[in-house]
Formats: structure tokens, sequence, C-alpha cells
């Protein structure tokens, strides 16, 4: 029976590293966003624990081994996982004033190091507990490392595919929190062999499923303005509504704000991103890539536009849909990467809108020589590109190498800044294409500042380009976008948190 335990841990605590890792990111996402410091983070503390948890466990098993002790070990691994849910918010609130990297790196640390080290520990003192002899030594470590790697495996694809969307990400932390202090008990009453110790195993479950019942999920509840939460499989999706707005929320970064009552954008790129269609005589066929809140797409399908939409997420989607008003009739929506949709369909366009970009990061493989290749072969003639990108400042190096490398491929590329001052965060529309990027006709002119015509007449008159000198061309090879939207990143959130703490929004 000893024997059939300690494989039953090392497949529970295997799979329990995996599984928290992955959740790890939606744990910390919708706070500091799933960028490239949050998986170096997440990736690197569960590395550092479980080596320090490979080391201390090896020697607690050569001081003599106790199943009560590798019990132990479990359990505490599993009351700490169970305790994230409710540690999570207060650590944030302390570890943010840290700044975006530092911050992520600390909150990946006190809510994983401790439990992810104790699971480390699993293994060596497993094989301390198994092997008969020296001579097996090496077929018992064989053995559990095996198991344990194909339960990590085993975990780790039920987390991201199946589990997290359907259980969510607290109920499901604090339910592998349960599972390894329920293996712990169990290992507890085969030691001591008395029916107190299934009795108690007894009495805690019935207590462990309304604990699971009253773990923390976050869900809607719009008596807060909170209207959808959903966990897909790329990102934690909100709608929130605020100060008669309403707003679409991926992994903490605002990605569409409309008017709920008549679903007009307020959102000013995307009234700038119009005046793609003055260069057009008459509309025609457009690709949108990244859907958000549909805001793109329903004004150009209003002016009689045929639009076509790219937007990885389904669940997107369905918010857009049912939150944002989105109609069928309004474009015709496409639920894979934007890449390959490219590669696979031949169609050609008038205008390509690219919108996929957050202030969590960069997609890099739509920013690159080769993409922007792609893009410019499925422009019809004299069809324009239109990008639109934020960044802290109208001439970020985020704004430029993206320039400069869009310049590779279109013969002219105009770069048209939104915000005021130059240097603050914003929006910044590009519009690249191979003909004369000028208008025959003047924009409107706006009435006052807050009129809808300002946007775009304050973007058009303040109109640069980018020289390709002096600024990095982006290629799939060599990409640092990821690196450089860490400012952006970091300054969009303390703006939207700023707001959203105000309202008693929780993260």
């Amino acid at each position: 029976m000893v024997s059939f335990y300690v494989y039953l841990a090392v497949i529970v605590g295997g799979a329990s590293v995996l599984a928290m890792e992955i959740l790890g990111t939606r744990i910390i996402a919708p706070f500091y966003g799933s960028g490239l410091y949050l998986w170096s983070a997440l990736i690197s503390v569960t590395l550092a624990a479980l080596s320090a948890g490979y080391a201390v466990g090896g020697r607690w098993a050569d001081r003599g081994v106790r199943l009560g002790r590798f019990c132990a070990i479990i359990g505490l691994a599993g009351l700490w996982i169970a305790a994230i849910p409710w540690l999570r918010l207060p650590l944030l609130a302390i570890a943010g004033k840290a700044g975006l990297r530092a911050g992520v790196l600390i909150t990946a640390t006190v809510l994983f190091f401790p439990p992810l080290a104790l699971l480390g520990m699993v293994s060596p003192y497993a094989i301390r507990l198994q092997a008969a002899s020296l001579e097996v030594v090496g077929r018992t470590a064989g053995n559990l490392y095996a198991v344990s790697t194909v339960a990590s495996v085993a975990a780790a694809i039920a987390t991201g595919f199946f589990l997290i969307p359907h259980v969510g990400v607290y109920r499901l932390v604090f339910l592998i929190g349960l599972v390894l202090v329920a293996t712990s008990l169990l290992g507890f009453a085969m030691e001591h062999r008395r029916k107190a110790g299934l009795a108690a195993i007894l009495i805690l479950a019935p207590a462990a499923v309304l604990s699971f019942r009253a773990a923390p999920a976050h869900t809607a509840d719009p008596a807060r303005g909170v209207m959808a939460v959903e966990q897909s499989a790329y990102g934690e999706i909100r709608v929130v509504d605020y100060e008669d707005t309403r707003n679409l929320i991926i992994d903490g970064g605002t990605h569409s704000i409309v008017d709920p009552g008549t679903w007009e954008s307020l959102a000013p790129y995307v009234r700038v991103v119009d005046i793609a269609k003055e260069f057009f005589t008459q509309s025609g066929d457009m690709l949108l890539v990244g859907l958000g809140g549909g805001s793109v797409a329903k004004s150009f399908s209003r002016d009689g536009w045929r639009v076509d939409a790219v937007e990885i997420d389904p669940a997107v989607t369905r918010m857009a849909r049912r939150y944002f008003g989105l109609d069928s009739t309004e474009a015709e929506v496409y639920e894979m990467d934007a890449r390959r949709f490219l590669l696979t369909h031949n169609w050609t366009y008038d205008v390509i809108v690219m919108d996929a970009f957050g202030s969590t990061s960069i997609p890099f493989h739509l920013v690159t020589t080769e993409a922007f290749r792609l893009i410019r072969s499925r422009l019809l003639p004299g069809g324009v590109l239109a990008m639109n990108l934020e960044a802290v400042g109208w001439h970020d190096v985020v704004i430029r190498s993206i320039a400069a490398t869009a310049r590779r491929q279109f013969d002219h590329v105009v770069v048209l800044p939104i915000v005021e001052p130059p240097d603050q965060l914003g929006n910044v529309v590009l519009l690249a294409s191979n003909r004369e990027i000028d208008l025959d006709l003047n924009l409107p002119i706006p009435r006052d500042r807050f009129s809808p015509a300002y946007d775009r007449a304050h973007a058009w008159d303040n109109r640069f380009e980018v020289p390709v000198a002096g600024n990095q061309v982006l290629t799939d090879e060599l990409n640092p976008v990821d690196v450089w939207s860490d400012r952006v990143n970091f300054a969009a959130r303390k703006e939207l948190h700023a707001v959203w703490d105000k309202r008693g929004v929780a993260w």
C-alpha cells in the first residue's frame, strides 16, 4: 500500500506543478498583462523553486524517511495553494508599487515559490521511500520521474484545453490545493492505520466541498458594473460598465470603449482609422485583424463596406455580439490567427486594418518584414493598410521601428498621432500604401475640441514620416518589440488601475 501511495503522491504532485505554472499566468495577467516579463518570471520562479525543493528534499530524505513527513510536505503545499485566491489581491496591491518588472517577480515569487519548492521535495523523498536497495535506486528514480512527467503533461493539456474555460481559474487553484491536502490526509491515515484517520477524511470531504463553493471566483457582478467575466483559451475577458460607457477588458487592458445606448465608439483611434476610407471614391472590401468589441467593423459596415474580420479568440467574438451590438451582417468573422489567415486565404482587399495590438503586448509575428510583405500581397493596387498602435509618445521606439519596418514593403508610410501632449500614453495610427498618402479633399473642420471631427483633423494635421535609417527593422528572426512594449504596458495599467480602483472593480 505504501508503494501505491508513493506513486499516487508523485502523480498528484507532478500534475500540480504544471497546472499551477499555467494558472499563474491567469492569476497575475489581469493586473500586469501576459507579456514577456510575466512568462519569464513564472518560468524562473518555477525552476528556482523546484531546484530548491530537489536539494532540500534530498537532504531530508538522507536523514531518515517517514511517511508522515512525506505527507506533511504534500499537505503544506496544498494549504498554500488553496490560500492563493485570498492572498492574491493584497499582494498585488503591495507589489504593484514596485513597478512592472519587479512587481511581476515579487508576486510570482511570493505566490508560487513556497508551494512549488515543497512539491519539488516530493520526488527525492519519494525515491528514498520507494527504493528498497541501492541496486534498484536508478530504476526507482526513473520510474518515479517518468510518472511525474507524464502526469505533468496530462495536467498541462487538461488545464489549458479544458479546465480553465469550464471550471474557472480561482476555483481550479483551490481545487488543486484540496486534492493535495486530501492526498496528504490519505497518507496519514495509511501510516497510522487508524479508523480515526479515515473518519477525518470523511468529515473533511463535505467541508472541502463547501469551501470549494465559497472559494473566490471572478464572475459577473452587474451591481458593480461587471457585466461579464470569461476565461477563454487566450485570456481573461471582462465587460465593464463605467460612467455611461461599456468597456471590453482583455487581461486587464482596455480594447473597446463604447456608448452602450448607441454602440458608438468613444475611442479616438477608431475615428482616425476612418481616414483610410477617404482614399476611395466608393466603399469596397475591408479586412479587420482583431475584432475587439467590433467598433471598427461597425464603422466601415455603416458606410457600405464589406467587412471580413479575423479574431483568434471565439470568446471575444461572443462578447462583441452579446454586449457590444455587433450584428452578423456587419462582419464575417473568421476565428484564427491573423497571419495564418493571410497565408491560407488569398483574398485581396482595398483596406486592411490591423487592430490586434493592445497595451499588454504586441503580437511580434504581425509587425515583421515578413508579415508586412504578406499584408502587402493581400492589398489591391492602391490599397491602404491602417494600423492602430499604443505607445508612450508620438516618437516611441515601438512606433519608429514598426514604421521603418513597414517602409521596407510600402512606398509610403505616414504616422498619425492622436494623444496630446506628444510625450504621453496614447494611440497612434500608422497608414501604409504604395500610393501617395495624401487627400484631395480637406477633412471636416471640428466645431470644438470634443467634436468627433477633432481627432481626425488633429491626427492628419500632425502626420509625419519615419525614416528607415537609424531605426531597427523587425524580422521574424530578430524582434525585440515585446521588450519595448514594457513601458507602454506599465503606463497603460497604471492609468487603468487608477480608474477601476475608484470603481471598486476587483482584479
